[in-house]
């Protein structure tokens, strides 16, 4: 039995997803799923599935904007102090 490339893609994919699903929120949170997101779209190319890959897109671009505003309230806070 010989596993593929896309397969260990969507693999990889699911281990980030399950590692972001157990870190209390916050930037790591963020970064994990994204990279899991950006892998199950990567997989969604290769299986030629459009609603993963809408769905993945989606949630990439929400990560996205949650890091920016992450990063931007740490600076006001620094900025503060």
């Amino acid at each position: 039995m010989s596993i593929s490339l896309f397969e260990w893609v969507g693999y990889l994919a699911s281990v980030l997803v399950a590692i972001s699903i157990t870190i209390k929120g916050g930037v790591f949170f963020r970064i994990f799923n994204m990279a899991g997101s950006v892998c199950f779209l990567i997989y969604s190319f290769f299986l030629g599935s459009i609603p993963i890959a809408i769905i993945n897109t989606y949630s990439i671009g929400i990560n996205i904007f949650h890091l920016i505003k992450l990063v931007r309230e740490k600076n006001k806070v620094g900025a503060n102090e």
